[in-house]
């Protein structure tokens, strides 16, 4: 069984015990939060919500919170001596998802 979650402008699909990052949230490691569903597959049976599924949530534990790896921007003009550096690190809220309840 697998479903379909929507949390910080993104779309992930998640199953029973996995890990996931997504957008950092401001909760504190070990709550529990419950995701809305868009989409819900057992099997054979797949049902789509308009935009949500009713009565079906997904529940998740925050585990921690940190730092996603350094992204590298650099803008370069050739024969002008122009040369800009600069990095993003993008902060991420790791969950594990607990519970698909279904409808």
């Amino acid at each position: 069984m697998f479903a379909v979650i929507e949390t910080g402008g993104k779309q992930y699909t998640v199953v029973q015990g996995e890990k996931l990052k997504i957008e950092k949230l401001e909760l504190e490691a070990g709550a529990i939060i419950e995701f809305p569903v868009l989409l819900l597959a057992n099997g054979e049976n797949v049902q789509v919500g308009l935009p949500y599924v009713e009565g079906s949530i997904v529940k998740a534990e925050v585990i921690s919170h940190g730092r996603g790896d350094k992204v590298r921007i650099i803008k370069f003009r050739r024969r002008k001596h122009f040369r800009k550096q600069m990095g993003h690190r993008q902060w991420f809220t790791e969950v594990k998802i607990t519970d698909i309840a279904l409808a």
